[in-house]
């Protein structure tokens, strides 16, 4: 299973290197020059890392044979991935992105609230977007307060949302609290 460690976004001047959201935690070894990554969709990959560097706290790459601004703009919106068999265990109570989507959400009495269908990683903590049986997003941080535990064995997470949280506002009625 494919891992991501990065997304693409704008150009970074006019040689092909482009910014990239960092979604790993050893960019280092990930983007090291001469890594190959996957990428989604596949056909813009694999891509070779040719050179690596930083704009403040923005992460630069340049790869092989993306040479221009245009040829850089054309990866915009790609993932980065690497095989996730190649990646070390997670230390005690982290988890990889792909561990946890797909898991059930429950609450600690057992009632089903959805399920995870991405990890957003937000500058304060990661946000959960768990996808409820009325198909609503809803979104959760990844604190110990709200997911206290996550059992990747029985594929669930148990979490105690605040009042309103997976509250429906389109279910409210007139005058009712949303």
């Amino acid at each position: 299973m494919d891992v991501v460690v990065g997304r693409i976004g704008r150009p970074h001047g006019v040689r092909g290197e482009v910014t990239v959201e960092v979604r790993t935690d050893d960019p280092e070894q990930r983007f090291a020059p001469g890594s190959v990554l996957s990428t989604d969709p596949a056909a813009r990959g694999p891509l070779t890392v040719a050179g690596t560097g930083r704009s403040g706290t923005i992460a630069i790459l340049r790869f092989e044979g993306i040479a221009d601004r245009a040829a850089a703009e054309s990866l915009r919106g790609t993932l980065l991935m690497v095989d996730g068999n190649s990646l070390p265990p997670p230390e005690d109570d982290e988890y990889y992105d792909h561990q946890l989507i797909g898991l059930v959400a429950v609450t600690a009495a057992g009632a089903r609230l959805g399920e995870v269908t991405d990890v957003l990683h937000l500058p304060a903590s990661p946000v959960l977007s768990v996808r409820t049986p009325a198909d609503i997003e809803v979104l959760v941080p990844f604190v110990a307060a709200i997911v206290p535990e996550v059992d990747l064995a029985g594929g669930r997470l148990v979490v105690v949302p605040p009042d309103g949280m997976f509250t429906d506002p389109e279910a409210a009625g007139p005058g009712d609290p949303a």
